[in-house]
């Protein structure tokens, strides 16, 4: 769907649509939250974190999937 052109003379627009920034939002929250999971199991920092960034790139494609 095509969206007006929002900027006036002068002004910039936004850098991300509220629909990336919903999507980028949950991603970064359900990364956290794997991480959290992971260091509550039993997991050393550096793997939890890994484990946590692991799971962001998934969560993007899935959640841009979804939201439409």
């Amino acid at each position: 769907m095509a969206q007006a052109d929002r900027r006036g003379p002068g002004r910039d627009g936004p850098l991300l649509s509220q629909r990336a920034a919903i999507v980028f939002l949950l991603a970064a929250l359900v990364g956290v939250g794997a991480t959290v999971l992971a260091a509550l199991a039993g997991n050393v920092w550096p793997v939890a974190v890994s484990v946590g960034g692991g799971v962001v790139a998934p969560a993007v494609l899935f959640f841009n999937q979804i939201i439409d």
